[in-house]
């Protein structure tokens, strides 16, 4: 008798653990990453997020751009300024869980900020950004994936 109280205990351990398992929550498939011009825009769909009522995100990446000065028409000025930037960029947000413990999200990271300021009647221009190792981290719960592709680069046109 006692063994098969022992057993009966194992088992409902066993069920226990697997519906927890099965609850947890999860990234429907990795986070999907894209070009919008010098940004990269994240989408992705969460699930098994219960009774929660928000989940806190970042979406983040190690990005270089380089910035030139161009003139109103968007033409290469005889002297071309240009500026390299490296830096980590990331962007927050919170989203509301819905009826069916679900949240489907996107953000935006933009290029890492320059500080190139142009003459006259020139404004700055972006010729190009790179983003490695973009991710998106689940805060709330503490998960943190790989997008999909973890790496994006935007080309425009550059000044001689």
């Amino acid at each position: 008798m006692q063994i098969q109280i022992k057993r009966t205990v194992c088992l409902l351990a066993l069920a226990l653990a697997a519906t927890a398992a099965m609850a947890a929550t999860h990234f429907l498939r990795a986070p999907s990453a894209r070009l919008g011009s010098p940004k990269v825009i994240i989408d992705w769909t969460e699930v098994g997020l219960g009774s929660l009522d928000s989940v806190n995100y970042v979406a983040s990446a190690t990005a270089g751009a380089r910035y030139q000065c161009v003139n109103r028409g968007n033409n290469c000025p005889a002297a071309s300024n240009k500026e390299d930037v490296l830096a980590n960029v990331s962007v927050g947000g919170t989203f509301n869980v819905d009826k069916n413990g679900r949240i489907i999200g996107t953000l935006t990271i933009p290029a890492p900020p320059g500080t190139l300021v142009c003459p006259g009647n020139q404004k700055v221009g972006v010729v190009s950004a790179v983003f490695t190792n973009i991710t998106l981290t689940d805060l709330t719960n503490g998960i943190t994936t790989p997008t999909n592709p973890s790496a994006l680069t935007y080309n425009g046109p550059e000044c001689p």
